[in-house]
């Protein structure tokens, strides 16, 4: 399967059939390992609102969340058939996407930081942090000034988490999982996840300590 094949589209309905039943899942999984590229089609179709949404509130380029988004389908298409259904598709892809995330964020962490608080004071591509609604944003222009500098101040702080930790806080808080589901996706223990939330918060409680 060609690699122009797995970079679709992100088509309307997508966000409907997101994290349909795992059992449909399944199915297509068991049709995809016997060559069935539809099947594939229709499981990219189903999370890839998800994984670019994941890969661009990590990455903070949309240059960056393209690849790695690409990047986790193609893995998964040429290692499907090693898939043993011993975790859901959801899971899995995730997995396969936080590890590809994890290994650009080490390698790019000093440049990223400058880069996703030049992107957000540009205001050229959403922020991490773009959809909490502002409930002040529309009173004056001196709080929409307070408001984007609160926001910058937060996408500061994240930055400077190690990737484990920030990966950690997104899953947690942004994309609501259970601790133990990340646990799942990362490989590792929920009491590991638990600690690493905590030095996460605790990090960012002290960053943000003068934010009011």
């Amino acid at each position: 399967m060609p690699a122009a094949a797995v970079a679709l589209t992100m088509p309307a309905g997508a966000a409907a059939r997101q994290r349909s039943g795992r059992v449909d899942d399944t199915l297509l999984v068991r049709r995809a390992q016997l060559g069935d590229a539809a099947a594939f089609e229709d499981l990219v179709r189903n999370y890839d609102r998800t994984v670019l949404r994941l890969a661009m509130h990590l990455t903070g380029s949309p240059d960056d969340a393209q690849d790695i988004y690409q990047e986790a389908f193609l893995r998964a298409f040429r290692n499907i058939n090693s898939f043993r259904f011993e975790c859901s598709f959801y899971t899995w892809i995730y997995r396969i996407t936080t590890n590809l995330c994890l290994d650009h964020l080490r390698k790019n962490q000093l440049r990223n930081r400058d880069m996703v608080t030049e992107r957000h004071t540009e205001g050229e591509e959403e922020s991490l942090l773009d959809r909490v609604p502002d409930q002040r944003a529309a009173a004056s222009p001196e709080r929409t000034l307070i408001s984007r500098q609160l926001r910058e101040r937060i996408l500061a702080a994240l930055a400077r988490l190690s990737p484990r930790e920030r990966m950690v806080f997104e899953l947690k808080h942004y994309q609501g999982m259970k601790l133990q589901t990340v646990a799942v996706i990362l490989n590792t223990t929920e009491n590991t996840i638990k600690n690493t939330l905590f030095r996460a918060t605790h990090k960012l409680r002290l960053d943000l300590a003068e934010v009011r």
